[in-house]
């Protein structure tokens, strides 16, 4: 029988909850506001990327980047948090596999590009003992894809990240994952991942459970 993971470090938006259609939403509003329309292309190239990197794809693609950074932010800060209140959902199979993990007392990490204010609301769904440890984008230095998050996530959990698994819905987050040297669970949401080396996908969580987390770790030591 093979081992259970040294621990599961989980993304949040697109993974563990349906939270990318709100961010639809708010970045729809603020282009909107700025009287343009953010582009599909745009739109996926944000998905999983930092709030700073985010501003800068939305400006750019409006034709504005003399647009505050800062500023915009802060408006999708403000709005997004409305939008967390009222409509965050579990992704398929999400809470199913969180529970399972935790009830076979694998230590857990949220690891995120969002950050710690929007991060708090979203832990009234995901449950505050969900966690042993939540890295939020606004906590390092560098946000994904830089490995940082998750070598970080694994070093206040004390376990070594060549024996963790990260679970991941964007090409940004699997990038990271990689970097960083852990094993990847990939479960594409809004944005296709490209296939690559070391990192399995399904479709969904619900095909997802702590033996294919153990199996990945063990795949790996094979090779």
């Amino acid at each position: 029988m093979t081992s259970h993971p040294a621990a599961v470090l989980f993304d949040m938006d697109g993974t563990l909850v349906d939270s990318e259609r709100l961010w639809d939403v708010a970045l729809a509003e603020l282009a909107e506001t700025y009287g343009g329309r953010l582009s599909a292309e745009a739109r996926r190239a944000i998905v999983g990327t930092g709030m700073a990197d985010s501003m800068r794809i939305l400006h750019d693609d409006l034709g504005q980047p003399h647009r505050d950074p800062v500023a915009s932010a802060e408006w999708i800060n403000r709005r997004i948090l409305e939008l967390f209140r009222t409509g965050l959902q579990w992704r398929p199979g999400a809470l199913a596999l969180l529970a399972a993990v935790r009830a076979a007392q694998v230590p857990t990490a949220l690891v995120t590009s969002s950050g710690r204010a929007l991060v708090e609301i979203a832990l009234d769904t995901l449950g505050r003992d969900s966690f042993d440890v939540v890295v939020c984008g606004d906590e390092v230095e560098a946000t994904k894809p830089h490995p940082e998050p998750y070598l970080t996530a694994a070093r206040l959990l004390g376990v070594p990240i060549d024996r963790c698994v990260a679970i991941e819905d964007s090409a940004t987050g699997v990038a990271s994952a990689v970097a960083a040297g852990a094993a990847v669970l990939a479960v594409p949401a809004e944005v296709p991942i490209a296939p690559r080396d070391g990192v399995h996908q399904v479709e969904s969580l619900l095909a997802a459970d702590l033996e294919l987390l153990a199996a990945l770790l063990a795949a790996r030591t094979a090779a």
